[in-house]
């Protein structure tokens, strides 16, 4: 069985996301979804919410499965799951250089797992978790960013 991690603050996921999850699934066994904890980027949802958020999105698709993690490299996640692949999304030239470096330094730790790089379609490239977040705060309308579920999650979390 061929696994893929796919890791990321998915805070919250968006159309992007999914698109690159999606295209993954179609190219391995078994997608992993690697949510992390990163609380430097000051989330808006737990964990567990955005586990949550995300299962939700993917419940009927058996080859996609969602794990929270902390503390620990994405290479040992990915290890600890057999995956052969550390799946990451670039949208624009301002990301090629972090991810770039990001490869490299887990070729270095695990030389034994590719980096696999997938650009969104070109109608969700400008999207962004961020971006996204910042849309809803001011009440402007996400939902040809983000799912059914998020946007009223959003919506939730925000009006407080």
């Amino acid at each position: 069985m061929k696994t893929a991690i796919y890791p990321g603050s998915f805070d919250p996921i968006t159309f992007g996301h999914i698109d690159i999850v999606e295209r993954a699934a179609a190219l391995f066994d078994k997608v992993i979804l690697g949510v992390a904890e990163s609380q430097s980027k000051n989330p808006l949802f737990s964990v567990d919410e955005r586990i949550d958020l995300i299962a939700e999105i993917f419940k009927d698709n058996s080859k996609i499965e969602v794990l929270g993690y902390s503390k620990k490299l994405t290479v040992d996640l990915a290890r600890d799951n057999d995956a052969i692949a550390i799946i990451r999304g670039l949208r624009a030239v301002a990301d090629f250089e972090y991810e770039f470096q990001l490869a490299t330094m887990n070729r270095s730790l695990a030389p034994d797992i590719e980096s696999i790089f997938f650009t969104p379609k070109d109608t969700l490239i400008y999207v962004s978790s961020s971006l996204v977040k910042e849309i809803a705060t001011f009440g402007g309308d996400v939902s040809r960013f983000v799912s059914p579920n998020v946007k009223a999650a959003l919506q939730k979390k925000i009006s407080g």
